[in-house]
């Protein structure tokens, strides 16, 4: 038999006592590129085992996303013996990420200071809503971060009310700064001997990741607005009609513009001095979209993605969920794999020499509570 690689984050044993999203998918992604993750629940089991629909052999396909790789050990805080094999655990742990409220765990004695006393190269990550600052006690929900942030502000139509979007951004985001910054510290660690707090925020996440849009107003003071599916600073980049519903027709640049055109049979339109320019393209939409909204019409969608592609301007289908993996698939992205029988999505990052492993199913509620037991006794 021909040995298995090892992922590139062998040997590494993060203490999980994340739980929902943020923390559990950064905690996946660790435990796809090789680390141990031992997953500390409540009496009561992470929330997400219980939001279904949709349900996968009676569990929630939600907590099935972003739980692989990982072993499962149910502790009681309140009770003595359970939490000394928390504390055990993080003393043992390289990583530990956590996603309570600012302090809550300090009653147990798995705040950070405590439990660097006794570990003192433990990576120590705190994900919160808002801060350990004045936002604290605020709970950190990403529907809160979303509206808070202004990102729901610059979605929905611009006559319409704003909406959120539609995954929970923010988590997401913030599990993979967590990430980062996990991986930062242990870089440093590896010359300095020692760990570090690591603390992320949803709200500075979002902050962050509004890139042109929270740019645009620390540096340059203009506050956006909605724009429906239009772009700012581009045009066209938005969805525009065809004959059978829409496409995705994107001109990045000038080159891309007149590609556009050419395939439009508007070859003398990057002439226009109202749309040879980007910024002049952008000014003039209004003027510009008609025209090549009458030529889009002419064809279907797959006839105009087909030849716009060829030629080198970008455009997309707008697809369900099921059309992005039939996609994914067809490109050679592998995008689904099963692991024990549960399907889920492949870690996105690929390697040349350590690749990403997926050998546990996510896993039951305490399935590996005797075996972690055991091994903290030890």
């Amino acid at each position: 038999m021909v040995e298995q690689p090892k992922g590139p984050l062998d040997g590494l044993l993060v203490a999980d006592f994340s739980r929902i999203l943020a923390g559990p998918y950064a905690t996946m992604l660790l435990a796809d590129l090789g680390a141990q993750v031992i997953k500390v629940e409540g009496p009561g089991g992470d929330d997400t085992r219980t939001w279904m629909p949709p349900v996968r052999d009676d569990v929630s396909t939600y907590y099935l996303g972003i739980n692989r790789n990982k072993r499962s050990i149910v502790l009681d805080l309140k009770d003595p013996d359970d939490r000394a094999a928390a504390q055990e655990l993080a003393r043992r742990a390289d990583v530990m990420i956590e996603n309570m409220r600012p302090g809550g765990l300090a009653r147990f004695g798995l705040d950070y200071d405590t439990v660097a006393a006794a570990n003192e190269r433990i990576v120590y990550a705190s994900i919160s809503g808002f801060g350990a600052g004045a936002g604290a006690a605020m709970p950190g929900y990403d529907l809160m971060v979303q509206a808070i942030s202004g990102l729901m502000s610059l979605t929905g139509d611009p006559d319409g009310s704003p909406f959120r979007a539609g995954i929970s951004v923010f988590d997401v985001m913030a599990g993979l700064h967590a990430n980062i910054g996990i991986l930062a510290a242990l870089h440093r660690r590896a010359d300095s001997g020692r760990g570090q707090h690591v603390e992320v925020n949803l709200l500075s996440s979002a902050l962050s990741g509004l890139v042109n849009h929270s740019s645009g107003y620390v540096a340059g003071g203009t506050v956006p607005y909605r724009m429906g599916n239009a772009h700012p600073s581009l045009f066209p980049y938005e969805p525009l009609p065809v004959r059978d519903g829409e496409l995705i027709v994107i001109a990045g640049n000038d080159g891309q513009f007149r590609k556009l055109c050419r395939v439009l049979g508007l070859d003398g339109l990057p002439e226009d001095p109202r749309f040879g320019r980007n910024q002049d393209r952008t000014a003039n939409r209004e003027q510009l979209r008609p025209i090549l909204v009458e030529r889009l019409l002419t064809r279907t969608r797959d006839e105009w993605f087909r030849d716009l592609m060829a030629a080198g301007v970008p455009c997309a289908p707008i697809n369900t969920i099921d059309g992005g993996v039939a996609m994914a698939e067809e490109l050679g992205l592998n995008p689904v794999v099963t692991v024990g029988g549960v399907p889920g999505v492949r870690n996105p990052i690929t390697f040349s020499e350590t690749p990403a492993r997926y050998e546990l199913p996510p896993p039951g509620l305490d399935e590996h509570g005797e075996e972690i037991r055991r091994w903290l006794t030890n």
